[in-house]
């Protein structure tokens, strides 16, 4: 998205809200903005060493890396598969300050052109838009910590990649126990599968506990296994926009959503990690939650058979609250990661 599609940068001399940051950004949602332009429509891919720590950490389904350098080299693969990357901003809902960090939920609709070599193979000519959202803490200027979802399932669907052997291909690379990205998975997997199945009572006004009405229904419907809570949370005309699905539309459906994840791991509990409720938009109130999943594969078919492979799922959502029920949702994750688990079980 163009900067200049968020206000101007504040006049010299007037304080811009962030302290720590380049006087040039008004505010945390115009330092995304500006940023994400600058090193990918802008293609000044070096920026990173600028606006990333040395040694941040950055969190996917389908790897760890950290530091600026990497975060670089990443950049330049993609644009390197994906040469005229565009990545509109849907959203930022945002929370924190300056002195803990500000959190960004960045939702993304990217659209590319599949130009050149990429991890999915040889260039296909073949074009494709499909939603991320990146959280990222920021402070002094810099993105401290980043967590990443994309929906690549779509990605290689669109691409026309057959995904599960894909997944399969991916699966056969050695994963080494000990490096920096299983061991986060298995720290990952330990602390939600302390996560307590008793059920949360909900806020007496949920009008007035956006954050903490959503944290709490996400709570009851995956751990204390009230998936009949979608009624208490959504609108009963409801749009959920879930990774690599057709959109589920009022309460029957994003239950059914719930469920047939559900059938899959059958003892998912589901951790939910952070919550911001400052957005960029005034068509509602909006509220981000970043999420973790873990369960064992053992029943359901939307990963085939079941193979009793240890599931993590990092996520986040978006919701769009209107007189306290959410009338839209955006939940992204990385299925095609998930996928990759699946089968590396399988190949054991």
């Amino acid at each position: 998205m163009d900067p200049q599609h968020y206000d101007s940068a504040p006049a010299d001399g007037e304080p811009n809200g962030l302290p720590g940051f380049d006087p040039e950004f008004k505010d945390i949602v115009d330092y995304i903005l500006r940023i994400t332009y600058r090193i990918w429509e802008g293609k000044q891919v070096g920026l990173c060493h600028d606006y990333y720590s040395e040694d941040c950490p950055v969190y996917t389904l389908a790897g760890y890396s950290e530091g600026a350098e990497v975060v670089m080299q990443n950049t330049i693969r993609t644009l390197g598969g994906f040469p005229d990357r565009t990545l509109h901003a849907d959203n930022i809902v945002w929370g924190g300050d300056a002195e803990a960090g500000y959190h960004s939920s960045h939702l993304i609709s990217t659209h590319m052109t599949n130009l050149g070599p990429s991890e999915f193979g040889p260039a296909t000519g073949k074009q494709a838009t499909i939603q991320v959202i990146a959280h990222c803490v920021c402070k002094d200027n810099r993105i401290v910590e980043e967590w990443l979802v994309r929906d690549n399932l779509s990605l290689a669907r669109q691409l026309g990649v057959d995904h599960d052997e894909w997944a399969a291909q991916k699966a056969a690379e050695p994963l080494d126990p000990n490096s920096p990205f299983a061991q986060w998975l298995a720290s990952e997997a330990a602390r939600v599968g302390n996560v307590t199945r008793e059920r949360s009572p909900y806020p007496g006004d949920p009008r007035d506990h956006r954050e903490l009405q959503v944290a709490r229904a996400l709570h009851n419907i995956w751990n204390a296994r009230m998936v009949g809570d979608t009624n208490v949370l959504y609108a009963e005309d409801a749009v959920l926009h879930a990774s690599a699905r057709e959109d589920a539309v009022g309460t029957t459906a994003i239950a059914r959503f719930y469920m047939d994840m559900m059938s899959c791991l059958p003892d998912a509990r589901l951790a939910v990690d952070y919550t911001c409720s400052q957005s960029m938009r005034d068509d509602g109130d909006f509220v981000a939650a970043r999420w973790t999943l873990a369960g064992t594969h053992t029943g359901g078919t939307l990963w085939g058979a079941p193979t009793g492979a240890p599931i993590l799922i990092l996520g986040e959502s978006q919701y769009r609250m209107i007189n306290g029920k959410v009338v839209e949702e955006w939940l992204v994750f990385d299925e095609l990661a998930v996928l990759t688990q699946v089968h590396r079980a399988r190949q054991k």
